[in-house]
């Protein structure tokens, strides 16, 4: 994702419009990179926005959003494959303690991503009360902007581009005054 870390204030919205292929946006913490969230006293489930599948050449793409409800560090990651460990994970409010960068770095030193259990299972990552979010997904449409297309192959790090590795953009509404644009590079399916 660029950009890897966006700050976000209380009632902020993050949008996700996914460009490419079949990806998703699932919340970990900063030390399990590649688990879902959950709970393990009331077994909530954080935020994730479940695969979201774009076919080659879609000029239109899904888009789902949630919003902030606090400036608490947010950790998320693709669950799709090894895009995790590829390194396909991305921030909001990092801290000096916890950076993206070292996130990352241990996201990408994980053997496998794991998934919330579907029922009643054993996986939980200890994690602080997952009530600090609200989440609303949409898989209303979005055309892709002028020059942009969703076609699967090269690799292209400009946002203005023909985007032809790109996975998903990511806007906010930072008070109604940013907006931020996020691609996953160099992430093979």
């Amino acid at each position: 994702y660029i950009p890897s870390n966006i700050t976000a204030n209380p009632g902020d919205t993050v949008s996700f419009e996914f460009v490419t292929k079949n990806h998703t946006v699932t919340q970990s913490t900063f030390a399990a990179p590649c688990s879902q969230l959950v709970n393990a006293t009331t077994g909530a489930v954080g935020i994730n926005s479940g695969y979201q599948p774009v076919a080659a050449n879609a000029t239109v793409v899904p888009s789902w959003t949630f919003q902030v409800l606090d400036t608490n560090p947010l950790w998320f990651f693709c669950l799709q494959g090894s895009h995790c460990q590829q390194g396909m994970v991305f921030s909001i409010n990092a801290t000096p303690n916890k950076t993206f960068e070292a996130f990352q770095a241990a996201a990408k030193n994980t053997t496998q991503s794991v998934p919330a259990p579907d029922n009643n299972g054993q996986t939980t990552v200890n994690a602080t009360d997952v009530s600090n979010l609200t989440m609303s997904s949409t898989a209303s449409p979005t055309s892709l902007p002028s020059g942009a297309t969703s076609s699967g192959s090269g690799t292209s790090t400009s946002s203005t581009a023909t985007k032809s590795n790109s996975a998903m953009r990511v806007g906010g509404s930072a008070a109604g005054l940013v907006t931020f644009l996020a691609f996953a590079i160099g992430v093979t399916i």
